[in-house]
């Protein structure tokens, strides 16, 4: 019997690390710092794909190297336009109120980074949601949950009740879709079992 998978997870994110650990992959956290700007002129599906791209190879760059480094980042784009974290709650509702009666694209990308390689893989997921209130808006506000998520929502959380719809992969949404992460896994590993 082989041993477990085990790689490197450049986030700090809570539900990604959850997600690993639903799948049974073992992992060690590393610290990387990279600049999030957009490029001028630089698609949303280009952007979300660089950034995942440069915290698995800057989080590669911090390790010994003997394990992969995955790197991810997830961002909300209603009608071309990145929904990044909320900046306060004016924006908070502002983004919520936008994506109200209407269907946003949510961009997860994932990569994976060894001494040889890096691989890469877009996910977009369709979420439509239902008409929302400026009052819950507000409301979702004061929750608390939003403060810290691309486009102001979490969709595992109370902002569940606010979905009508959803075109793809739940798990990319919330932060890491499990199926095309476990085909990285293959593609790098599997030549090491």
């Amino acid at each position: 019997m082989s041993a477990p998978r085990a790689i490197y997870l450049a986030s700090k994110s809570p539900r990604r690390q959850e997600l690993l650990k639903q799948i049974g992959i073992p992992f060690q956290l590393v610290d990387v710092d990279v600049d999030e700007t957009p490029l001028p002129d630089e698609l949303a599906s280009d952007y979300v794909r660089r950034l995942a791209i440069e915290k698995a190879q800057a989080g590669l760059a911090r390790c010994d190297g003997g394990k992969p480094v995955l790197g991810s980042d997830t961002i909300v784009v209603l009608d071309g336009r990145i929904m990044e974290k909320p900046t306060d709650q004016a924006n908070a509702c502002e983004m919520l109120l936008a994506l109200s009666g209407n269907t946003h694209q949510v961009m997860t990308a994932i990569a994976l980074s060894n001494n040889e390689q890096t691989v890469s893989e877009l996910v977009i997921t369709n979420v439509t949601f239902c008409q929302i209130s400026a009052q819950q808006a507000q409301s979702y506000w004061y929750t608390g949950e939003p403060a810290d998520k691309a486009g102001g929502y979490a969709i595992q959380g109370l902002a569940g009740k606010f979905v009508e719809k959803i075109e793809g992969s739940y798990f990319a949404v919330v932060g890491l879709p499990l199926l095309e992460t476990e085909r990285l896994l293959d593609k790098i590993l599997a030549p090491q079992l």
